[in-house]
């Protein structure tokens, strides 16, 4: 596809996941969860690397299900620290447990999907960038939602990785406007 946003190279898990994933609007709960979560473990390393593993840290995460991994102790996380399918770091791995214990009470007051989707109003930001240099690392919308998130009691949810898992959701849609992927992903605001 000429024109693709140049991120995604040639690497082919890379490119299915932005031609097909990357900018798609997502409003699954627990979708959501898993990438905020996965959001957090790419922290200090390449999206390609977590999403070579992605399915093995379904499998190890029991396929994301908070109502699961809330009631993880101590032996889960001993278990994931030696998973090599995974990134192994005790301090991510106790932060998606936080995580679940956090969504469980945000779904139940007021559901997590709309709960992060009001910070773009209910609706994607089109954005009409040129040149990957003019995409942000953060915004006022993903500063808002990383403190909030931290407020629940989430880790591993600066406003880079918000970013990034606004993008990654369609809350924003960061997809060049000579990307043909840019072209009905998201609503203009």
């Amino acid at each position: 596809m000429d024109g693709r946003c140049g991120w995604c190279g040639t690497d082919p898990l890379y490119v299915a996941y932005h031609d097909t994933e990357w900018g798609v609007p997502e409003y699954n709960p627990r979708a959501l969860f898993e990438k905020l979560i996965l959001e957090g473990f790419q922290a200090g390393l390449s999206w390609i690397t977590i999403l070579r593993k992605r399915e093995s840290f379904r499998a190890a995460f029991e396929g994301f299900h908070p109502e699961t991994i809330a009631g993880w102790g101590e032996t889960d996380v001993l278990r994931l620290l030696v998973d090599p399918g995974i990134v192994r770091h005790r301090g991510k791995i106790e932060g998606t447990i936080a995580g679940a214990r956090a969504f469980l009470r945000i779904e139940a007051r007021e559901g997590f999907a709309p709960f992060l989707w009001r910070f773009v109003e209910g609706r994607p930001i089109q954005t009409r960038l040129s040149l990957q240099s003019d995409v942000p690392t953060e915004t006022p919308q993903s500063r808002a939602m990383s403190k909030a998130l931290k407020v629940e009691g989430f880790k591993f949810c600066g406003p880079t990785i918000t970013y990034a898992f606004m993008q990654a959701t369609g809350m924003v849609n960061d997809h060049l406007v000579t990307c043909p992927c840019h072209a009905g992903l998201a609503t203009p605001v």
